[in-house]
């Protein structure tokens, strides 16, 4: 995306936003019932009248999914970036205010204009058009279902060791929170840890975090027991991350390596899980994507275990807002930046390109957009919820900011046309620190992508 083109589209969407978001709230649940419904397209009375634009916007959308790349490069004018972005806007909207009838006229002239194998603004923009649409249909349609199709579990994991090899993203956060755990680690070796550390990962996914970790354990030359605890989504990813880090930790003879895998549901247990003294415990909140009244629960359960270091990354695309347009814009901006960071990744053409964006970045966008944040009010950044509950930030050292740029640099890639300026070393790729050294981010261009911080209790 062409930076002038950026800066015209984002004021553009900021003027936008400040015209239809309500200056004094949400509307009334009430309204908001009767609107839905009259205006849904469910509405058995309206069933006749919505149903042919239904159909017609179901045929569209077919014709957009299909991997065309003659299509994709002979787009018309209305395919280019700033009217794309503004006909989303007016998407959401209605979409916001219940107007579904002319929710689906736009969308019906959307979808010809954007393709998955074009420009990162048409690619997001599709992705984004799909949860719109869902949102439209509800969970109660029989077509809903076929729009927000889930990736099977291998596409999934083929899509997030794709977006983790090429792109520094998960990388910079795993490296930056392991850093900080080893040096955790290394302060308590002097009141005596018995050389044994205790991590409590919150989000352990497919495990690709520890491997690092593991190897700089065991540089030392002594022995060292490294305990995990890892919060999964379901008993077989758990079975596959413990088989996975279990054979690699074999390949080091002075490290005792254990895993415990625990379900996501049953993150109460935490408070249970300290069983030997004098041991480094670390608590890993890396993408440990929640709101505020379960994190809060979470919080005072990791409090209580007084651990020597919590980590936190935080993704700035998570919406920590109530209202849906906010929410939007929010996630819109971050996604674009995604969109287009892969640019510089990948080539245009690429398949894995394609698998990262339909199977995992897609799949994020069509959960934000038809998920409801159930937090009455917005209670601030996650620093507020993380002093509120008895942490202190501490000061990042100069070793994690000097990783984090020998990984862009290693991360380097040709794709970009973008030059490279001053720190935007790797494209458009940079990081920098953040409230005075205690936090440490990674930015694509302008736009903030990722920050990680350390805490401990006070």
């Amino acid at each position: 995306m062409v930076m002038e083109d950026r800066d015209e589209e984002e004021e553009h969407l900021n003027l936008s936003l400040a015209i239809v978001t309500d200056p004094n709230g949400e509307n009334s649940r009430k309204r908001k019932r009767k609107l839905l419904n009259v205006c849904n397209p469910l509405n058995p009375s309206l069933e006749g009248y919505f149903e042919g634009k239904i159909f017609k916007l179901l045929q569209v959308r077919e014709e957009m999914l299909k991997l065309d790349h003659k299509r994709s490069k002979g787009l018309a004018e209305n395919g280019k970036g700033l009217h794309l972005i503004h006909s989303l806007l007016i998407i959401a909207t209605s979409v916001d205010k219940y107007n579904m009838n002319s929710a689906l006229e736009n969308l019906i002239q959307l979808y010809p204009t954007v393709s998955l194998m074009g420009d990162s603004v048409q690619r997001v923009v599709a992705h984004f058009a799909d949860g719109l649409f869902a949102r439209i249909l509800t969970p109660k349609s029989p077509f809903y279902d076929m729009v927000m199709k889930e990736p099977s579990t291998e596409q999934q994991f083929l899509a997030f060791t794709s977006l983790y090899r090429v792109s520094p993203y998960y990388q910079f956060a795993h490296f930056t929170a392991n850093q900080v755990i080893i040096e955790a680690f290394e302060k308590d070796q002097e009141t005596n840890n018995n050389r044994a550390l205790h991590v409590i990962d919150f989000n352990v996914s497919y495990g690709f975090q520890w491997p690092s970790l593991i190897q700089s354990l065991s540089q030392s030359g002594k022995r060292v027991s490294l305990r995990l605890t890892g919060y999964g989504r379901s008993l077989e990813e758990l079975q596959e991350t413990e088989a996975r880090l279990v054979s690699f930790a074999k390949g080091f003879c002075n490290l005792v390596f254990e895993f415990q895998g625990l379900l996501r549901s049953s993150s109460k247990l935490i408070i249970n899980q300290r069983e030997k003294k004098n041991e480094t415990v670390a608590v890993n909140l890396v993408f440990h994507l929640s709101n505020f009244m379960e994190m809060s629960e979470t919080l005072k359960s990791v409090h209580s275990l007084k651990p020597s270091i919590v980590i936190l990354v935080e993704q700035e695309g998570n919406p920590r807002v109530r209202n849906f347009l906010s929410r939007f814009m929010e996630s819109l901006h971050y996604f674009a930046a995604m969109f287009d960071s892969l640019d510089d990744c990948l080539p245009q053409e690429s398949t894995e390109r394609l698998s990262i964006e339909r199977n995992h970045l897609g799949k994020e966008i069509k959960v934000m957009i038809n998920s409801e944040n159930l937090d009455e009010e917005n209670k601030g950044t996650w620093k507020n919820m993380m002093e509120r509950h008895g942490f202190g930030g501490m000061k990042l050292s100069s070793k994690c900011l000097i990783q984090a740029k020998l990984l862009l640099k290693v991360r380097t890639h040709n794709y970009c046309p973008l030059p490279c300026e001053g720190e935007n070393i790797n494209g458009g790729f940079r990081v920098f620190q953040r409230d005075e050294g205690k936090a440490l981010s990674l930015g694509w261009q302008d736009r903030c992508l990722l920050t990680a911080s350390a805490w401990q209790c006070v």
